[in-house]
């Protein structure tokens, strides 16, 4: 405790890291409270019980956004349309030839198009959803009051596709000015704000059933998940690599001198949280399907109330399955081993034991395949945990921490953010956060954090 609260006078006593840190904390205050102005013409006492399942994709966007989209705010869309947004741009850098040159050989001016390219989408975007989403308040029973529909549907998508840019304006200055990732950090903040209610319901809830030690371990347990993510986080591969000799000195007095050694770090997790975005938005897709393909009067079969269900067998085996498969498929778009052998061979490096070129390749592909697996297998894990979690009791808004998406986000951005702070402290020469080893954080979240 004695080291903490040193290490926190220390973050105190830097003055560009406490500007950064009152900064970040400030903008961070402005977005929380926008998530509480509702929209014109919105009766907020109707949303109420618009959306109770946080497990459909309504109920993500709500947890993502903090509860903005169920108390219809100004920020109701997030800062969703924006990650989408970054996704598609991310994705056609790996198939269109024209992104692959913007984000590999045109440098600065190359990001700077990206960055417009994803604005512009994002505002697309921002305006289809918008209108998606004033349809959904059109159709809750009296949600809608005091306005005249051209009047509500004009002004609120104009402030719906303002109320992203806005958000978006704000993660860019707290990455420019602040502390962290700035896009990461609004959704981790929308999570968290869930966290306290979810924990104090859960532990009411127990407490009133005389449960208080299943509480107790249900705490154990949530910290024995994290501390398993983190560590998944961090792993890395290191392929050792070694420089080749060079001549020192000259003429008859020159000799050899061994080149230097590195490792290449191929991480356990390189898909990071992108997998189980992709495989989540799929699990949504054959009820939303049946949900415009029927009538009313039509009743769902039992196999797709079992995918509508995330608690069910069928709906956790296909959704293992997805993520385990778009792992080892974003991981190989993520990783190409051949730039690594170009990279290499550029550089006079070879890895020992291995001819350079397609060899290099061969085997830095069969290091990432491998070590892919038990990445793939753990992130499938953490991704239908939480259905074990409401399995064993647990409420549902608070099984949500126990694993999937939320859990892997909150602990990407928190080691990306404290791997900025101990570079501050390291550099002013203070002990870092922690008494051995380093953080070895993400340098963003690979696609949601990285792109955000």
């Amino acid at each position: 405790m004695k080291k903490f609260i040193t290490t926190l006078q220390n973050i105190w006593k830097i003055e560009e890291l406490r500007k950064r840190i009152l900064f970040t904390l400030g903008i961070l205050l402005v977005y929380r409270f926008g998530s509480f102005v509702v929209l014109p013409g919105v009766n907020p006492a109707a949303l109420e019980n618009m959306n109770d399942a946080p497990t459909d994709l309504l109920g993500l966007i709500n947890v993502f956004s903090g509860g903005a989209f169920n108390n219809a705010s100004v920020f109701a869309l997030g800062i969703m349309p924006y990650i989408t947004a970054s996704i598609i741009i991310q994705l056609m850098g790996f198939a269109v030839p024209y992104f692959q040159r913007l984000q590999q050989r045109e440098g600065e001016s190359g990001r700077k198009k990206i960055n417009q390219i994803t604005r512009l989408l994002t505002v697309a975007i921002t305006l289809v959803q918008g209108g998606g989403y004033l349809t959904l308040l059109n159709t809750t029973p009296g949600a809608v009051v005091g306005l005249p529909p051209a009047i509500f549907w004009i002004a609120n998508i104009i402030i719906l596709a303002t109320g992203t840019i806005f958000a978006m304006w704000l993660g860019e200055k707290i990455t420019d000015r602040g502390i962290g990732n700035g896009i990461s950090l609004l959704i981790t903040v929308g999570i968290i704000a869930a966290l306290p209610g979810a924990l104090v319901f859960e532990f009411t809830a127990q407490l009133g059933a005389g449960k208080l030690i299943l509480f107790v371990l249900e705490m154990i347990l949530l910290f024995l998940v994290v501390m398993a993510t983190i560590m998944v986080v961090q792993a890395v591969r290191k392929v050792p690599i070694q420089f080749a000799k060079r001549m020192v000195g000259r003429g008859s007095s020159a000799a050899p001198v061994a080149g230097a050694r590195d490792y290449i770090p191929v991480k356990v997790n390189a898909a990071g949280v992108m997998p189980i975005i992709f495989a989540q938005a799929l699990m949504f897709l054959p009820a939303t399907v049946a949900q415009f393909g029927s009538s009313a009067d039509d009743t769902p079969s039992e196999f797709l109330m079992a995918l509508n269900d995330f608690t069910s067998l069928p709906y956790n085996i296909i959704y293992f399955l997805l993520v385990v498969l778009f792992t080892y498929v974003y991981t190989a778009l993520l990783v190409n081993p051949t730039q690594y052998a170009e990279y290499l061979k550029r550089q006079n490096a070879f890895i020992p034991g291995i001819k350079p070129g397609k060899s290099t390749a061969d085997f830095i592909d069969s290091v990432t395949t491998r070590i892919t697996l038990p990445g793939s297998i753990f992130l499938g894990l953490i991704a239908i945990f939480p259905a074990f979690a409401s399995a064993f009791g647990v409420n549902t808004a608070f099984a949500l921490f126990f694993g999937g998406t939320s859990l892997l986000i909150l602990v990407a951005v928190v080691l990306d953010t404290l791997q900025q702070i101990e570079s501050y402290l390291l550099m002013r020469k203070y002990d870092g956060l922690v008494k051995s080893g380093r953080l070895k954080g993400r340098s963003g979240m690979q696609g949601i954090g990285a792109s955000m």
